[in-house]
């Protein structure tokens, strides 16, 4: 076992904090964000060692993975949990805002959409984070399939067919091509990687990942997360002549009986698109 994983189980031990469905919860969410710190590449941590950067990994990473606000919050209480055990409280700011977590909320109808500033992109000096930045923006790729995308086997003419390895939860889907934009860079993709991923040949998958944080944020792209609800939108609007409602279009009560339908479809669509399988996750993204 993990030297993490141990000492944050035998911290569970010690304290009896809570009912025992709650003391339950807090040992499987903790030994989850373990798990997660070492695949961030955390290695021979202990509980003793929680510093304020893994926090913030931890967080974009939480962001990046489509978690709602509540789900987010929940993590969060539980990672306090663990600073306060050993005496360092002050570690985590009390105010979620600090972080960029928004209120609780499932269902909004504030887009969290965000364009691709290539003023602060061509400030980038990495090719490679470049790229995945506009593989992220041309199709709505997460961060990890986009460092773990093979263009020359992707490309299928009309579409693009992501491996189920690259793809969270393992299910392989295909995104149409629809504009001059996604070829261009796709065609960019497999003349710049020749056959191979977005990670240099002397980078683990981890390192990629850490050079991309740092590439965008020193220039100053933060949360990049937000082209997937782009990419949604724009979807949605292809697909039924209308902004989503995140973007200032008709609310669900405000469609008609044949819109309601048409809404319905379009969202199918772009909930197998993202990498999803249910059609309520894209109310994250295009609000209901």
């Amino acid at each position: 076992m993990r030297q993490l994983n141990y000492d944050l189980k035998q911290l569970c031990k010690r304290n009896h904090d809570g009912a025992n469905i709650t003391q339950a919860g807090r040992e499987r969410i903790l030994t989850q964000i373990a798990n997660q710190l070492h695949d961030l590449g955390y290695r021979n941590l202990s509980a003793q060692g929680l510093k304020g950067k893994h926090i913030d990994a931890l967080v974009d990473k939480w962001d990046q993975h489509d978690l709602t606000a509540g789900t987010i919050k929940n993590r969060m209480a539980h990672v306090r949990w663990w600073a306060e055990k050993i005496n360092k409280p002050s570690l985590i700011a009390k105010d979620n805002d600090h972080y960029g977590i928004d209120r609780r909320a499932y269902v909004t109808n504030i887009s969290k959409a965000r364009e691709l500033d290539h003023q602060k992109l061509d400030s980038i000096s990495d090719a490679y984070v470049k790229m995945l930045l506009r593989l992220q923006e041309a199709f709505g790729l997460r961060r990890e399939e986009s460092i773990k995308f093979i263009g020359t086997w992707a490309d299928r003419d009309d579409k693009i067919v992501l491996k189920a390895s690259w793809c969270k939860g393992g299910r392989e889907r295909e995104i149409p091509i629809r504009n001059e934009l996604q070829r261009n860079v796709l065609n960019e993709v497999k003349v710049f990687a020749k056959g191979k991923s977005l990670i240099p040949t002397s980078f683990t998958y981890v390192q990629q990942m850490r050079r991309y944080e740092d590439h965008t944020s020193k220039a100053g792209l933060h949360k990049m997360h937000g082209l997937r609800h782009a990419f949604a939108q724009l979807r949605y609007f292809e697909l039924t002549g209308r902004l989503a409602s995140a973007a200032g279009g008709k609310t669900s009560k405000e469609l008609t009986k044949e819109e309601k339908q048409l809404d319905r479809e379009a969202r199918l669509i772009i909930s197998m698109e993202l990498g999803h399988e249910r059609e309520q996750i894209t109310a994250i993204y295009l609000g209901r």
